[in-house]
């Protein structure tokens, strides 16, 4: 739960560093471009305070792994939900609403994980988790994304190293297989979910594993 924070803070930091310009520029979500992710960061954490007083009873069915569904197809960013982001980023108008509403909310989504019980069972997506595993989960929501916020922004700052690591743990689980030694985490984050494609050195190294990529979490 203390990764999940750190992650947080460090992506909600990152936004309050852009530009008015630096709204306007792609991101690394296809589809996107900046002001659209941040849009998008608001909803993540609307979806965190209603999932963390969602209370739910029976055995958990989900942990952080499993949480995450794989889709086929890689995102064109024409899905009615992703479509509807942009149209919410665009009637923001001015940057600035935009990033005080992603830190009223996103500072009580903070205030709300560190308050919570790992233990407690929590209900999101007809899934049951524990808190602990649900917070979990969005470290690598976390991570992503903020590589996703700096992807063609110059001196953008990188995610805690702490989460990459943990996100690249995850999505080896994910995998079922460990990404080559000779990746660095964000190298296995960006190859593995296909926000990067692998180098030809790349594609060798990662021998079978590659045959299962890029994993597109949903």
């Amino acid at each position: 739960m203390d990764l999940f924070s750190r992650s947080w803070t460090a992506l909600r930091a990152a936004v309050a560093e852009l530009s008015d310009e630096d709204f306007a520029r792609p991101s690394g979500c296809t589809g996107w471009l900046v002001r659209d992710l941040v849009c998008h960061l608001v909803i993540d954490a609307q979806d965190v305070l209603i999932t963390l007083v969602t209370p739910a009873e029976g055995e958990p069915t989900r942990d952080a792994v499993t949480y995450w569904d794989i889709a086929e197809t890689p995102p064109t960013g024409d899905d009615p939900l992703d479509a509807l982001t942009v149209r919410l980023a665009a009637a923001y108008g001015e940057p600035w609403l935009l990033m005080f509403h992603l830190d009223d909310v996103g500072s009580a989504a903070g205030r709300a994980a560190e308050l919570a019980d790992p233990g407690l069972r929590v209900g999101t997506r007809d899934q049951v988790l524990t808190t602990g595993d649900y917070l979990s989960a969005y470290v690598l929501e976390w991570t992503l994304h903020h590589l996703d916020l700096g992807a063609h922004l110059q001196d953008a700052a990188e995610p805690p190293a702490e989460g990459l690591a943990r996100s690249r743990e995850m999505l080896e689980k994910i995998a079922g297989s460990a990404f080559p030694a000779s990746f660095s985490d964000k190298d296995a984050l960006l190859v593995g979910t296909g926000r990067r494609a692998p180098t030809d050195a790349g594609n060798t190294a990662l021998g079978e594993l590659g045959v299962k990529l890029p994993l597109i979490l949903g």
